[in-house]
């Protein structure tokens, strides 16, 4: 942990100061819509199947199935999308590094230019380029130029691990919560559980991003409701009408 004695100079103690903060909300917020995912999707698929049988082997391999095939395609989906942008990440950060190589006068001026165009006066700008351009010119052009360092080009099995691992916390829930109570009462706490959870990460989403808690998490949980009604009332017609 940071002391107050290494902290910037002029920065408060309890305001976060490092580059990668933004980085670490975004995958705590991607954990959390995972998350509601696995849940949502999960669930909606197995009480539509005890709405048409009360038989807990269906039910099993119906849920597991769910978290197996969603798991496997969200991390597919994210390893697929962090892939292309760690390629892009790293095609930008070896054309900044050959016109570092190949021109470093024209660079200085470009970077000088940049933080002239924010504010700078000319001579100030200037004496900041060439600062930045003596301590790391690398970092200094891709964080003035692109908004990026080094350090940010992600990882795309880290990605799909972590989907895969946020979506199968999320599934497990429901998946206990059909299974283990007595099946009079299965479906009810079922929807119980999951509304409840569904709350939980539709508060916890929107604190993450510095947003009021109340209508975001409103829609998650009427948008899994509707989910459940639907596939529950379809389960039904279906178990009822003979067809399965």
């Amino acid at each position: 942990m940071t002391s107050s004695s290494q902290l910037p100079p002029g920065s408060h103690p309890h305001e976060p100061h490092r580059g990668d903060l933004a980085g670490r909300l975004n995958w705590l917020r991607a954990g959390v819509l995972g998350a509601n995912d696995g849940i949502v999707s999960v669930a909606s698929l197995v009480v539509g199947v005890a709405g048409a049988t009360t038989d807990n082997a269906p039910l099993l391999a119906a849920g597991v199935a769910g978290l197996v095939g969603g798991a496997i395609s969200m991390a597919l989906g994210e390893y697929v999308s962090v892939s292309s942008q760690r390629d892009s990440q790293r095609a930008l950060i070896a054309k900044e590094r050959r016109e570092l190589t190949d021109d470093p006068t024209a660079e200085l001026a470009e970077l000088a230019g940049i933080y002239e165009a924010k504010g700078l006066r000319p001579a100030t700008a200037r004496q900041v380029a060439e600062e930045l351009t003596a301590h790391d010119p690398l970092t200094a052009h891709l964080e003035a130029e692109l908004g990026i360092t080094e350090d940010d080009v992600v990882s795309p099995w880290a990605a799909a691990g972590a989907s895969a691992l946020a979506f199968t916390l999320g599934a497990i829930l429901p998946l206990l919560a059909i299974l283990l109570p007595p099946q009079e009462v299965r479906v009810p706490i079922t929807f119980a559980v999951v509304l409840i959870a569904l709350a939980l990460t539709g508060f916890t989403g929107a604190r993450i991003g510095g947003n009021p808690a109340a209508r975001p998490t409103i829609r998650v949980v009427l948008g899994g409701a509707l989910a459940l009604v639907a596939t529950f009332v379809i389960g039904t017609l279906l178990g009822t009408s003979g067809v399965v």
